[in-house]
C-alpha cells in the first residue's frame, strides 16, 4: 500500500483530481494526508469533503530556515505513514521551494507538475513565457523533484497547441485540463511500480 501525502497552498485543483482518481484505486493507494502552508487554502475544505485528513503548517511567520520548516512537514508526513520507504509526496500548487535536505530524504519519492513541456520554460509564469517566445506547442510535465528548479526526471508530458488568439488565461485553462489528466496517471504508475529511473530518464513499463 502506497501512502500518499499532498502539499498545497491554494485551491488544490490538481490535488482534487488526484484524490478523486485515487478513490478508484483504494487497494494500492491510501490518501493519507493533505498539508497546507496557508490556513486559508481552499483545497483544505475539498480534501476534508473527500474524507482525507488535513493539517496546516503555516509558513508565513516561520522564522527558521527552510530545512527547519520542512522538518515539520516531514514529521506530519511520517505520522501519517508517508515515509521515504512507503510514501509518495505530491506537490500540488505548493508555493514553497523545498529544501535540498527534504529532497534527499525522500529521494525519487517527491513528484511535481509544471505547466510547460520541460525542460522548456521552467520556473514561474511558464504560460506567459511560451506565448512571449511564440512557440506553437506547450503543455505540462509531471516530474520527479530534485535539488534543481524543475530539473528532475520527467514521468509524463501532455502537449497543448497554442492558438493564435490565446491569452495567458485561456492557455492556462487548457493546460490545467491536461494537468488533471496526467498527474493522477503518474501517481498510479508510481503506485504500481511501473516507473524506473535511469540517469535523467524514466522508463515506463
Amino acid at each position: 500500500m502506497l501512502n500518499l501525502g499532498i502539499l498545497i497552498s491554494g485551491r488544490g485543483s490538481n490535488m482534487e483530481s488526484i484524490l478523486k482518481s485515487v478513490k478508484r484505486e483504494k487497494s494500492i493507494i491510501n490518501s493519507a494526508i493533505v498539508i497546507s502552508n496557508k490556513p486559508d487554502a481552499k483545497g483544505l475544505k475539498i480534501a476534508e469533503k473527500l474524507g482525507v485528513k488535513t493539517e496546516i503548517i503555516e509558513s508565513k511567520n516561520f522564522k527558521g530556515t527552510r530545512w527547519q520548516y520542512d522538518k515539520k512537514i516531514i514529521a506530519s508526513l511520517t505520522k501519517h505513514g508517508v515515509t521515504p520507504q512507503e510514501g509518495l509526496v505530491c506537490l500540488a500548487g505548493f508555493m514553497r521551494i523545498i529544501s535540498p535536505e527534504f529532497v534527499k530524504k525522500y529521494k525519487n519519492r517527491i513528484i511535481n507538475i509544471h505547466p510547460a513541456l520541460l525542460p522548456a520554460f521552467p520556473g514561474l509564469d511558464s504560460q506567459k513565457q511560451a506565448l512571449d517566445y511564440g512557440v506553437k506547442h506547450t503543455g505540462c510535465t509531471v516530474h520527479f523533484v530534485d535539488a534543481g528548479m524543475d530539473t528532475g526526471p520527467i514521468i509524463i508530458q501532455a502537449v497543448v497547441k497554442i492558438k493564435e488568439k490565446d491569452t495567458e488565461d485561456s492557455l492556462s485553462k487548457r493546460i490545467l485540463k491536461q494537468e488533471h489528466e496526467i498527474y493522477p496517471k503518474a501517481v498510479k504508475l508510481f503506485a504500481k511500480n511501473k516507473i524506473k529511473i535511469s540517469g535523467r530518464k524514466t522508463i515506463i513499463s
